[in-house]
């Protein structure tokens, strides 16, 4: 499947086919914009109480390290630098470090700190530098400030990273119509990482009725069998996945596991996806367990056997009465594009898609199956496309399944409000309507892995119907009339195919 699809997607006719058909979308929701723009408005002025502020939104594509602002990371250092400066923070050639000690290696005292002097945001030197924007996960550019402040696993127990997550909890909550859907780390590294990741959420009470976890695996296999950490892949997959299936069997085998997993939402793949791939993925690579090279596998490797697991998983959960997990990966900010393949084929929804832009035959394929989409244009622009560049207005327009989303707003966002800041943007330089700007909340909603009877609640008790009848305009705010055209739209298209194939 994986490489007829990719074979397909370079063929010219179905190109120029796929191409012409998401012009002529493009085009008609911009005559349905001429017609129907007056229309939509009063329908949105005729519903009481509700607008754009206060119908649900959620962050979907959002890492829990870099949730808060950079002015909000300093004032909590700070806070703590005052009335932690005794307090043992780091272990060293067995001898016990205090937070004044860290400080005064690095010459810097309370007042001294700036956000300049911080400098975690991104700049124009991020360009194209993934290698740069990680760096900018260090504090004052010290990787010791990032592990005390920004990590769950180390010599405080993640409590100073646990302590300022829940600040921006109480930010979400007090706004109570934004949510989000943060990532947490499991490398693969051991198979007491999920114990741990479990261990500090629940004592630290690191939770929030806004907010459901995403679980992010970062494409690091090669880094840990250089050093020996692995002996293949098979381990690796293992350390991610059995205790999964372990407390899914006998949640008394992981109690805190357990209560913690009903909490997540998803899982998610991380890297650089610029990186270059030295072993393609064909028929002929290994098994996992044959797989001992100290090359890094394909995306679409990794893909593959994280889709295949998690799906014996969920049939399993669900067996049990149990919540599942979607798989939502990073997918298409940069790279080749047989990566949007694999995840056409695998995924429920993905992060950015940018390069779809460049592929007529996967947009429209993405298009009809309407996968989801968190796309992050601030985010792209300082990484790899600049906001004009940007094909979100033209997804939308097209009528994609897309959302906004702010990826790290300690990287790239000012205000306390990071998610309101996107949408600010947005709606300034792509002159988004009110009904766009509802749409993609709507959307972000559909898209997140919050319950079922949490999404009843906030879209109304038929939001899985297609069409109007799914719509309740007095929840979403999204006018009837532009669900209405949506859905005709997706069915003509698919009724187009149809036809072409009855012949």
């Amino acid at each position: 499947d994986f490489n007829w699809l990719n074979r397909i997607c370079n063929e010219g006719p179905l190109k120029t086919f796929c191409y012409r058909r998401l012009t002529f979308l493009q085009t008609h929701f911009q005559l349905h914009v001429l017609l129907n723009e007056q229309l939509e408005s009063a329908e949105q002025r005729s519903v009481p109480h509700r607008d754009f502020y206060n119908i649900r939104k959620v962050d979907t594509h959002i890492h829990a390290a870099s949730s808060m602002n950079h002015k909000h990371l300093l004032r909590f250092i700070k806070k703590r630098m005052r009335t932690d400066a005794d307090e043992v923070v780091q272990l060293k050639n067995g001898r016990p470090i205090t937070m004044r000690e860290v400080f005064e290696k690095m010459g810097v005292s309370p007042y001294d700190l700036s956000v300049d002097m911080l400098d975690v945001h991104a700049d124009r030197n991020t360009f194209h530098r993934f290698d740069k924007f990680n760096a900018k996960y260090n504090p004052v550019g010290q990787n010791d400030l990032r592990e005390i402040f920004i990590k769950t696993d180390n010599y405080v127990n993640g409590r100073y990273f646990a302590q300022v997550l829940k600040e921006v909890f109480i930010d979400v909550e007090e706004n109570k119509y934004q949510n989000m859907e943060p990532r947490l780390s499991i490398y693969g590294r051991d198979k007491d990482e999920w114990d741990k990741l479990a261990n500090w959420a629940i004592t630290h009470d690191v939770w929030s009725q806004n907010v459901r976890w995403m679980i992010q695996i970062p494409r690091l296999y090669d880094v840990y069998r250089s050093k020996n950490l692995l002996l293949n892949f098979d381990e690796f997959l293992s350390n991610i996945f059995s205790p999964l299936f372990e407390v899914t069997n006998d949640p008394k085998t992981h109690p805190e596991l357990h209560r913690f997993l009903q909490h997540v939402s998803g899982l998610d793949s991380v890297d650089d996806e610029s990186k270059h791939e030295h072993v393609p993925f064909t028929k002929d690579c290994p098994e996992p367990v044959d797989y001992t090279s100290d090359e890094n596998p394909s995306y679409s490797y990794y893909l593959f056997y994280m889709y295949m697991n998690l799906a014996s998983l969920n049939a399993f959960r669900q067996l049990r009465g149990l919540n599942t997990f979607a798989l939502r990966p990073h997918c298409g900010e940069a790279g080749h594009v047989n990566h949007l393949s694999v995840t056409y084929l695998t995924s429920e929804s993905i992060a950015h898609g940018l390069l779809l832009r460049k592929v007529p035959v996967l947009q429209y394929l993405f298009y009809l199956a309407q996968i989801g989409m968190a796309m992050s244009p601030l985010s792209n622009n300082h990484l790899f496309l600049t906001y004009h560049r940007n094909p979100m207005p033209d997804f939308l327009m097209k009528g994609l399944n897309v959302s906004l989303s702010t990826d790290d707003p300690l990287q790239f966002h000012i205000t306390k409000e990071a998610l309101m800041e996107e949408y600010s943007i947005a709606a300034q330089v792509w002159k988004l309507s009110s009904s766009d700007m509802c749409e993609l909340a709507r959307n972000s909603v559909l898209q997140s892995g919050f319950e079922d009877r949490i999404k009843l609640y906030w879209l109304g008790p038929n939001y899985r119907e297609e069409g109007v009848l799914g719509n309740d305009v007095a929840r979403t705010n999204v006018p009837d009339i532009r669900v209405s055209f949506r859905h005709e739209s997706l069915v003509n298209e698919l009724c187009n195919l149809f036809k072409a194939l009855s012949f």
